[in-house]
């Protein structure tokens, strides 16, 4: 075999073993958010930062239905002058956690994309976002899924060591799950 090959039958079998109700719990939640005017905030680092960006444009986009609710969705990952100006003159750490504190509200919603799990400006968004808001965190992670799994309200895995078939698995699950919500919001009376 080729490696085109492997690479494909190995992401095969790591969808294979995706937990479907695992996906199937966080479509349930962020449908149910919809009619609570909830925010969701969307973070990443790296190929994540760029999953991130994807997820808000479908959470804003691909749901809309007419007379239907919309999804207010940000991807904090879209403003380089913030991420800099944070990042140069305090900390790369806080990229995340000061924009959050700038425009996130009580019980809004913060997705953290990370194929580790351990970047600490994530880790740190996380803190911040149930301490001082009483948000939900959702977690797009990797097979271990690091210290972000143990953190977060609702977790997705995608169980392999490679990172390529984990980012694949990320953009995957943000299909599966803003194809569904369309598909719920759809069939609203």
């Amino acid at each position: 075999m080729t490696y085109v090959d492997d690479y494909i039958t190995d992401l095969e079998n790591t969808l294979k073993a995706v937990s479907r109700s695992e996906i199937q719990a966080v479509v349930d939640f962020l449908f149910d958010a919809l009619f609570d005017d909830r925010q969701v905030f969307i973070i990443g680092n790296g190929g994540s930062a760029s999953t991130a960006s994807h997820m808000m444009n479908d959470l804003s986009k691909l749901t809309i239905r007419p007379g239907k609710p919309r999804y207010r969705a940000i991807a904090l990952t879209d403003n380089m002058p913030l991420i800099s100006a944070w990042g140069n003159d305090v900390s790369y750490d806080s990229v995340f956690t000061e924009p959050l504190r700038n425009l996130m509200r009580p019980a809004d919603i913060l997705v953290a994309i990370s194929t580790s799990g351990n970047s600490p400006n994530i880790l740190r968004a996380i803190e911040c976002v149930h301490k001082e808001f009483s948000g939900t965190v959702i977690a797009i992670t990797g097979n271990k899924g690091g210290v972000l799994a143990d953190v977060s309200d609702l977790v997705v895995r995608i169980p392999s060591e490679h990172i390529g078939h984990q980012e694949d698995g990320h953009l995957i699950v943000n299909h599966v799950v803003c194809n569904a919500l369309a598909e719920r919001i759809d069939e609203l009376e």
